[in-house]
């Protein structure tokens, strides 16, 4: 199957003899077509339209695209370049950006989480994140499967009612790791410029990390939330899954900042936005005089040919001018942290869930109690018999926020001070690394942000990533990371479609 379904489409787009490249085309890549005359939006959004309709009955990566409303805003696009004599080719302009299925937005989209319950319903408003693609001139291209409600109903990782089992591009029969596996299979496979995922613990970097894409977790609060259905608001985040270290930083920049509809954490966050944005952070020598810790325990039960991988890794750091400093023991005890979570998720989930319910224009759905009975009803598209819903059924069962879950709340808040916070202000760490995504609980709990990066492939062809991690507000040094370790190595590869 291998190239012959990647290069099908063919790549001839050309108006002034010059032909535009279309496969792993980068944002840089795009506005230089969009300079040179070689590529128009249009042409763009119609060739990912034509890699949506060729991939996604293999993948089940998008769950739907509006090619009129796509059409219309890339021909707009086009009209503002060439009315601005192309001044306004920056950033996202005349971009198309697929979107997890959690993430609302205000037009013949619908935004469901790939449950069956929330087909037709009706959202208030654009997503705060989707208010910032529009302004920035994006072209919104579609939905990308999630693992229904972002697994909070324990499904298949990228399995939904409406969009089936999204597939990992490399090796089909490999697992694409949820929440966010359409929009991470979606760029894998050359289906958009660029996609935003949404994570709560692990839903960003583990994706990305098994679809050699980059993924952004930012600092919770960072990106807004509102508009997007909830898991656990102390934890959601949004960010970019991307090709590219630079293509992912393009979308932060224009999706990071203050919202009035998420305004408590939006506005405590807005403080670690640096002046001047965050492309400044792409630095090819981004690696050196950082000092980088490596916990143990991150790094348990890889085979010899990861963890040899692993080590080159480190050793190409350390040709980059980085301390790395090995053998770290993040000196907290995690054997109670998935289990605080999964309290504490609960209740959140229950008040959120029913808030973002209740503030529809429409639904068929009003609360957490009507999402249950609804999948009741619908057992056979729903797959109760495979799944069930215990999550959802033990939701319902809390009571919002008691003792119990003030007290998880403490607790996680210990584990991640006495913990990450702890070891990387002792060893003044840059970031932390940790393969996959093997650190997102740490990360979680204390709302830190996160990058993974493509780091090789296994025995099989599966794709593994390395993470980069560290404290709230560390964005710019993990970029500078990242982009210099991505550029030092130059991992990934287009897939290849294994059966």
């Amino acid at each position: 199957m291998g190239m012959s379904l990647a290069s099908a489409a063919g790549s001839s787009c050309s108006s002034s003899g010059k032909q535009f490249e279309f496969e792993e085309a980068t944002v840089d890549a795009i506005h230089l077509g969009f300079k040179n005359g070689s590529l128009t939006s249009t042409a763009l959004v119609r060739f990912y339209l034509d890699q949506i309709a060729r991939l996604n009955p293999l993948l089940h990566a998008v769950i739907e695209v509006n090619p009129e409303d796509a059409l219309e805003q890339a021909a707009r696009a086009d009209a503002e370049r060439s009315a601005s004599r192309g001044r306004c080719a920056v950033g996202l302009h005349g971009i198309p950006v697929l979107l997890k299925d959690n993430i609302a937005t205000r037009d013949r989209l619908n935004t469901t989480a790939g449950s069956l319950a929330l087909l037709g319903s009706v959202v208030r408003r654009d997503a705060g994140v989707v208010t910032r693609l529009r302004r920035a001139g994006a072209v919104i291209l579609g939905k990308a499967n999630p693992s229904e409600w972002s697994n909070f109903r324990p499904v298949n990782s990228g399995w939904s009612a409406r969009g089936g089992q999204t597939l990992n591009p490399y090796v089909l029969s490999a697992s694409p790791c949820g929440s966010s596996a359409g929009p991470g299979v979606a760029a894998a496979a050359n289906m958009a410029a660029v996609t935003l995922g949404s994570e709560t613990d692990g839903s960003i970097l583990c994706p990305s990390s098994r679809n050699s894409v980059v993924g952004i977790k930012p600092t919770v609060g960072l990106t807004s939330r509102s508009g997007v259905i909830p898991i656990m608001p102390l934890q959601d985040t949004i960010g970019p899954m991307c090709r590219t270290v630079s293509d992912a930083v393009y979308v932060l920049d224009v999706i990071v900042g203050y919202d009035e509809f998420d305004a408590e954490a939006t506005g405590a966050a807005s403080k670690y936005i640096p002046q001047g944005g965050y492309t400044q952070f792409l630095r090819i020598h981004g690696l050196r005089g950082k000092r980088i810790g490596v916990p143990d325990v991150f790094f348990e039960g890889y085979d010899d040919m990861q963890m040899a991988v692993y080590e080159k890794h480190l050793d190409t750091m350390r040709q980059q001018g980085t301390v790395v400093i090995k053998d770290l023991d993040i000196a907290t005890n995690f054997t109670d942290l998935y289990e605080q979570e999964t309290l504490l998720m609960a209740a959140e989930f229950k008040l959120s869930i029913n808030a973002y319910l209740s503030d529809l224009l429409h639904s068929p759905v009003r609360s957490l109690a009507q999402v249950i009975a609804f999948n009741e009803a619908h057992p056979v598209e729903e797959r109760l018999k495979d799944f069930g819903q215990p999550d959802l059924i033990a939701a319902e069962k809390t009571n919002g926020i008691g003792t119990r879950e003030r007290a998880a709340i403490q607790r996680l808040k210990e584990i991640s001070t006495n913990g990450l916070e702890k070891l990387m202000k002792e060893h003044q760490l840059d970031a932390i690394v940790a393969p996959n995504s093997d650190a997102s609980s740490v990360l979680a709990v204390g709302g830190h942000p996160g990058i993974a990066v493509p780091a090789g492939y296994d025995g099989q062809g599966v794709p593994f990533a390395i993470c980069f991690g560290g404290l709230k507000g560390y964005e710019p040094r993990l970029i500078e990371i990242a982009y210099a370790f991505e550029q030092a190595t130059k991992v990934r590869r287009p897939p290849s479609f294994k059966r």
